[in-house]
């Protein structure tokens, strides 16, 4: 990763999708450890981000992240919606803050960070957060 915002980019991702690693593919049988192995170790699907919006069984917005495991198959994570109103959904808020904080610090305009992660919460490309993301793998 090289510096700290790389790291703090990753964690606050990893916070986001709390509990849902170690990810296993069910077609080869390999293991995710966590979300920066998973975003290092897969590709994106039809060279897209791979974040689409959706609902949870609640009822409640996630954010879906569809990635290409090595051998091909498709899996998903979870990242859900930061307007829960439950301790998680506040930890989740803080995140985000804490993130626009990295991306302003990484050089973007706080104006700029705060879309480009409602973007993503929204379950559409960024090029900006693409960008760094791969600059830090």
């Amino acid at each position: 990763m090289g510096d700290d915002a790389d790291f703090e980019l990753f964690s606050g991702l990893q916070e986001l999708s709390a509990g849902a690693f170690p990810k296993i593919c069910p077609n080869c049988g390999r293991t995710y450890e966590n979300l920066a192995q998973f975003l290092e170790l897969t590709v994106p699907t039809g060279g897209r981000s791979g974040l689409k919006a959706a609902l949870d069984d609640d009822d409640k917005p996630v954010v879906e992240l569809f990635r290409n495991c090595v051998c091909g198959s498709t899996l998903m994570d979870f990242c859900r919606s930061r307007r829960d109103e439950s301790a998680d959904g506040q930890r989740r808020r803080d995140t985000f803050s804490r993130m626009l904080d990295v991306l302003v610090r990484r050089g973007i305009g706080r104006d700029i960070a705060h879309e480009e992660l409602l973007r993503l919460a929204r379950g559409e490309r960024s090029a900006i957060i693409d960008n760094l993301l791969k600059a830090g793998t």
